[in-house]
């Protein structure tokens, strides 16, 4: 293993004077359009209510229109919120997947709130038309129309869903919890679509009913490609394996793996993939873990902290152990680049995919600065490695440990500045605990760096 673990420090110098990174799409460009787009999608939906309403008179006609406005809203919305977690490679690359996690957390928010207006709103309509009152009604409505115990059934798993993706109880639960918890969801949106059919008063036999197909439909077709059959192939294709565990520090160990054709996967330094290794009570759950050096032909590196049962099992697997590998995901990487000077601003375990780019980034000598910022020096990754990458490729190094009052707090817009001259010049990448990233990017803005340069990514989803 000799071959696979040795750092390369040496390949990092042959990028000094490379051209400067960047893609050729303008920065959030794709999210743009891919916003755009969803916002015409619901303008459309509202033109479909539009087209067959020819009037609205009385308390009960405005109620029971409300709840088909929302019925279809959240019939829409249930589809695009599982396509922008469908892992779609171009959505993954240019949006990332931070972004997407946080687009479908809100956009879930809308959801559930669409279906309770949806439920209240048509039962009591309905109760108002019929001189019933709505408790009444509402049994009625589930035990009467078509196909509407199942979307009762389905509302309840969207609901319950909402309610544990609160940050509250969000906390409280496992990654894996929280993961399976989700799965479910592909079944209520699907008892939910019969439903619609059986009872959209505004999804006739005309177009509208076979966009609405055609919406469910490609959906499917999108999840079950790249969530399901595109991971199938990668796996028979590349046959990824344990090849060694290395111990990094306190909790925390390097695993490399193996396999056949790594460079067909087009990875990139500062990306993840979704790792499900075949071993006991590792299995079903598929965790993303970062790149934490270069991909090569040869090898994977990801650093992984013990966090949780998972991670905490990942330091105990064997040499030889199958792994599932979906990816490579995510935007963190020398693509987003603008400008020739870069800063890397990381703590704690958010050294691993810095560390990655901090050896590949594009970048003459003097251009490229790593801070680093942890507590007790017993906490540093990769600090020989980190020294060596360093002096390969005439970069600056600085670590930051102790206390704030001793070293200066890298999360303070007049610290940032005197820690690297010329700030705003610089694009620059943050890693960290999700309160460390929210501070420094308010401080880098405050630092007057503009926010297209600034580049984060987190894995709280």
């Amino acid at each position: 293993m000799s071959a696979v673990t040795q750092q390369r420090a040496a390949r990092a110098g042959a990028h000094r004077g490379a051209p400067t990174g960047g893609s050729t799409m303008p920065v959030d460009t794709v999210a743009r359009l891919v916003l755009a787009a969803i916002a015409l999608g619901a303008l459309g939906v509202v033109a479909i209510w539009w087209k067959n309403t020819l009037g609205v008179d009385g308390v009960d006609q405005w109620l029971t229109n409300a709840g088909r406005i929302t019925g279809l809203l959240a019939g829409y919305a249930a589809p695009v919120l599982l396509l922008l977690m469908a892992r779609i490679p171009l959505l993954e690359r240019e949006v990332g997947s931070d972004r997407l996690a946080r687009w479908h957390a809100m956009g879930g928010r809308y959801l559930v709130g669409l279906i309770a207006t949806h439920v209240i709103t048509v039962i009591w309509g309905y109760a108002l038309t019929a001189h019933k009152n709505v408790i009444g009604e509402g049994v009625s409505v589930v035990l009467t129309y078509p196909d509407m115990l199942k979307a009762t059934f389905g509302t309840l798993i969207l609901l319950g869903t909402g309610f544990f993706s609160a940050r509250a109880a969000r906390k409280r639960l496992g990654y894996e919890t929280w993961y399976y918890l989700h799965l479910a969801t592909y079944v209520a949106v699907a008892l939910g679509f019969a439903h619609q059919l059986s009872n959209g008063a505004d999804l006739g036999e005309g177009p509208e009913r076979l966009l609405w197909y055609g919406l469910y439909l490609g959906t499917a077709a999108a999840v079950g490609w790249f969530r399901l059959l595109r991971p199938w192939q990668l796996d028979r294709r590349h046959q990824l394996r344990v090849a060694e565990v290395r111990p990094e520090g306190p909790g925390t160990v390097s695993l490399f793996l193996t396999g056949r054709h790594l460079d067909e996967l087009g990875a990139e330094a500062g990306q993840f993939f979704r790792l499900q290794f075949q071993a006991k009570g590792l299995r079903l759950a598929a965790n993303p873990y970062s790149l934490s050096a270069p991909p090569t032909r040869d090898y994977l590196r990801f650093t992984v902290k013990d966090l949780g049962g998972h991670s905490a099992a990942v330091a105990r697997l064997k040499p030889g152990t199958k792994v599932r590998a979906e990816g490579p995901y995510g935007a963190f990487t020398a693509r987003r680049r603008r400008s020739r000077q870069v800063l890397l601003l990381a703590a704690g375990v958010g050294i691993t995919p810095l560390r990655a780019l901090f050896e590949s980034l594009p970048a003459r000598r003097g251009e490229l600065t790593l801070l680093y910022r942890a507590s007790t020096a017993e906490e540093l990754l990769f600090r020989r490695e980190l020294t060596a990458i360093a002096e390969a490729r005439g970069a600056r190094l600085q670590f930051l440990v102790g206390r704030r009052s001793e070293v200066g707090d890298p999360i303070q817009p007049g610290v940032l500045r005197q820690l690297v001259p010329d700030l705003a010049a610089h694009d620059v990448y943050v890693c960290g605990p999700e309160a460390f990233m929210e501070h420094a990017v308010t401080a880098l803005r405050q630092a007057r760096v503009p926010r297209h340069r600034i580049h984060h990514e987190s894995f709280s989803f």
